[in-house]
């Protein structure tokens, strides 16, 4: 009986021998991970920010040695509540294109976006990647990888928007309008002249004002004026079809000392559709679109 144990035991090294030896050729046979071809990073200048308020985010990227780019990649922004649900995104192009990146070589630049009004408070994270339009394919990064090649970068608090600057579109301005295909892209039309109150933070500002004309009736620019009572702080040349985003420095004395404070926004030229265009009904008198005007306080 004894006689059959090292048969079983020779059976036993034999199939182990076997395993060993597939597990092996398996290891030899499977394809390295794809390296690196960059290291990203995101800074905020904010850790927190109330919903609606402006965000200035510098992104930066280091080349890794040897990596050249065959075609134009683009940056995919995502962020994501504490359950990682996707809120939204920000994808867009960098300035300098990818195949103009060279080894070694730091990337950088700034990018200002305004937090969306989002049903969320909390902490939210905010992932990146490269991706090619042509197919989709994301390329691999240094970093934290959460999976499918979006990284880690960086974390933020979302506050409520009621810890916003109290502000109130007063006179001269049309009611709201959404974009047909992007319900997250909002304006409102001035006159000739419109006005935004808001509570004084008696203190430096910076206004945040984000406008265009989206051309079609006038190819000249319109100059654009902005006052706080009798002070002219900024005038502007607004060409049609290009959105701004203008930063305008407010002092305290700019502001005084009352409860609340006003802005004018005034152009040197209007339109009413109707009387322009034959198939026009509008028959309101525009001035230009804004899509912010954003009081913030100096932190």
């Amino acid at each position: 009986m004894t006689v059959f144990a090292p048969v079983r035991s020779l059976g036993l090294l034999v199939a182990l021998t076997g395993t060993v030896v597939s597990l092996a050729a398996g290891c030899r046979t499977r394809e390295a991970p794809a390296p690196p071809v960059a290291t990203p990073t995101l800074t905020l200048n904010h850790s927190k920010a109330p919903l609606g308020s402006p965000l200035e985010i510098t992104y930066s990227f280091v080349v890794a040695g040897n990596t050249a780019f065959d075609q134009k990649y683009r940056v995919m922004v995502h962020v994501v509540d504490a359950d990682e649900e996707l809120m939204w995104t920000d994808d867009h192009d960098p300035p300098v294109p990818t195949t103009e990146w060279k080894p070694g070589q730091r990337i950088e630049y700034m990018r200002t976006v305004f937090v969306p009004v989002y049903p969320y408070v909390g902490e939210a994270s905010i992932q990146l990647g490269l991706y090619s339009t042509a197919d989709q394919t994301r390329l691999p990064l240094e970093g934290e990888e959460v999976g499918k090649r979006a990284y880690k970068v960086g974390r933020l608090q979302l506050a409520p928007q009621t810890e916003n600057v109290f502000t109130v579109f007063k006179d001269g301005w049309h009611p709201s309008e959404v974009a047909e295909r992007n319900a997250a892209v909002e304006w409102q039309w001035t006159k000739k002249e419109a006005t935004l109150a808001f509570k004084n933070p008696k203190q430096d500002t910076v206004f945040y004002l984000d406008l265009d004309n989206p051309g079609g009736v006038f190819n000249e620019q319109q100059q654009v004026q902005v006052r706080v009572g009798d002070q002219i702080v900024d005038t502007f040349a607004l060409t049609p079809g290009h959105e701004i985003l203008r930063k305008i420095r407010l002092t305290g004395a700019n502001l005084g000392s009352a409860d609340m404070a006003e802005l004018r926004i005034s152009v040197d030229k209007t339109f009413v559709p109707a009387l322009v265009n034959p198939t026009a009904k509008d028959p309101r008198e525009l001035g230009v679109r804004v899509f912010h005007a954003f009081i913030e306080p100096v932190r």
